[in-house]
């Protein structure tokens, strides 16, 4: 009974705990609300892993709710590539929430139910196989996003939140257009049932579904900040909370996602002449994405802002191997998603524990006093920058490798190369010049007297030792993620496990 309802289950556990979290609770409800949380997390987490092993001995799990048959009902899909997602969303979620469990959700009101609203509106947007559910999902997180930017408030967590809300206001209001474009021209909003009507349509409705397919692009650009939509996220992301930048590493993923799946599905190789139609633009703005981040590290003078050019740094990276088009590239893409996840929402949390510890010098990258945990931190922040620089042995280059690798064969290695070793030089010496003023060049006198709890400190550590555990399993994790690109260069197996398995007529 249980397996039956898999897919469903990492979206209904944190709607449930998020529920259950906005009740009174009583005298002392915060104690109440994170045992809740952690629970549902765990529970999430371990729902993630059973779809991913499910997901492996059957390719796909498709649900029907209502037990509509497709494509007139919704459906959810999950694949190899959405139970990667899923997965690494719960694997972040837990210590991420560990961490904020210390006080950090006192700074605001209903920070743990908002926590978990917006893991489910994550969860559904990778699970969902209905691409109007797709614009349903990502408004649930928005909105979550929206008041955890603010957590803790302040003037300048209000003018980032607002330039934040503004433009994915405008950005749902054309996701909303450009989905009534593609239903106009295809009569379906299911995602399999509509890679297969694009295929048959010709003159001015494949011009039409071209133009929905482009302002989709707009819509996920933003999402995922691709120059030039990206002037939002350094600001938003460097001055929220340490807990919600650090969860917030997954939110570029979601649109980085969303490319991949429209894109190899909807708009794949077999499309006739609306095939790869936006490949020529996201090979272009990946790699201005990936200079653009590269000179904000450069100019940054605090270490938040600079991890949040290093998360622009990624999705150009993601973005630009992405658009190469092969299961290669795309296999090893997707293995650089895992690690950029993982390294730059550990770097946010350091970045917030150094900028405590630190007093009045915060996060800025200027010399300060040395920290209660002057070592740890050190140690910390070695393992970070070696990891997001992309040196051995650690993940970072054990991805960049296989990107470099894989593009070999491409006409277009060239500037893909010449990008990613020009940008890891630029992070080279970023990295390296912030870590010699915050931690080496320390002022002389007494050290901080602020000491950051314990449990923080071992939530930090539990997702810097992911970059190393990568490195181990690298080649496990890859077979995976290469068993993920030949799963997305296979558009037609898709109509045949959603349409056909699910009951419905594949025209």
């Amino acid at each position: 009974m249980l397996q039956q309802h898999l897919a469903i289950l990492p979206i209904l556990i944190p709607l449930f705990a998020a529920l259950l979290q906005l009740l009174p609770w009583g005298n002392r409800p915060q104690p109440k609300r994170r045992a809740i949380g952690l629970l549902a997390s765990i529970l999430t987490l371990i729902a993630a892993v059973a779809l991913l092993v499910e997901v492996q001995q059957q390719d796909m799990l498709v649900y029907l709710l209502g037990n509509w048959d497709a494509p007139f009902g919704i459906v959810l899909m999950v694949d190899r590539l959405s139970a990667l997602m899923m997965l690494i969303t719960a694997v972040l979620a837990l210590p991420v929430l560990i961490y904020g469990c210390y006080a950090e959700d006192n700074l605001g009101s209903h920070f743990q139910a908002l926590y978990q609203f917006q893991i489910m509106g994550i969860m559904g947007a990778f699970a969902t196989g209905d691409i109007f559910n797709l614009f349903v999902f990502f408004e649930v997180l928005l909105i979550s996003s929206y008041a955890l930017m603010m957590h803790g408030g302040g003037k300048f967590r209000v003018r980032a939140t607002l330039h934040y809300v503004l433009l994915n206001l405008l950005g749902s209001a054309l996701f909303l257009i450009s989905i009534g474009v593609l239903y106009g021209v295809t009569g379906t909003l299911n995602m399999a049932d509509m890679a297969v009507k694009i295929q048959s349509l010709t003159g001015d409705q494949a011009m039409l579904a071209k133009a929905g397919s482009l302002m989709l692009l707009i819509v996920f650009g933003l999402k995922a900040a691709i120059l030039p939509l990206h002037f939002w996220l350094p600001q938003a992301y460097s001055t929220t909370t340490g807990v919600v930048a650090a969860l917030f590493a997954i939110m570029t993923k979601v649109g980085v996602y969303s490319i991949i799946r429209v894109y190899s599905l909807i708009f794949g190789a077999d499309a006739n002449e609306l095939a790869l139609v936006a490949h020529d633009w996201l090979w272009i703005m990946g790699l201005l994405t990936l200079v653009a981040g590269a000179i904000g590290i450069l100019a940054a003078r605090d270490l938040r802002l600079m991890v949040a050019y290093l998360v622009v740094i990624s999705v150009g990276t993601l973005v630009a191997a992405f658009s190469l088009s092969s299961a290669a590239t795309t296999g090893a893409t997707l293995f650089y998603l895992i690690h950029s996840t993982f390294i730059t929402a550990a770097l946010f949390l350091l970045a917030d524990l150094m900028a405590f510890e630190r007093g009045k010098t915060a996060s800025r990258i200027v010399s300060g006093k040395k920290m209660a945990n002057h070592s740890t931190y050190a140690t910390f922040f070695l393992i970070g920058a070696i990891a997001i620089i992309g040196l051995p042995p650690l993940s970072g280059f054990v991805s960049k490798l296989m990107i470099l690798e894989s593009a070999a064969a491409n006409g277009h290695n060239f500037w893909l190369w010449g990008a990613i070793i020009g940008a890891t030089f630029v992070m080279l010496v970023a990295v390296t010049r912030a870590g010699s003023k915050m931690i080496w060049h320390t002022l002389s006198g007494k050290a901080s007297e602020q000491s950051a709890p314990l449990g923080k400190r071992i939530a930090l550590a539990s997702l810097l030792s992911l970059t190393l555990l990568i490195s181990i399993f690298a080649n496990p994790i890859r077979q995976y993620t290469d068993a993920v690109a030949d799963q997305l260069t296979d558009v037609d197996s898709y109509p045949v496990h959603v349409l056909k398995r699910a009951g419905g007529e594949h025209e």
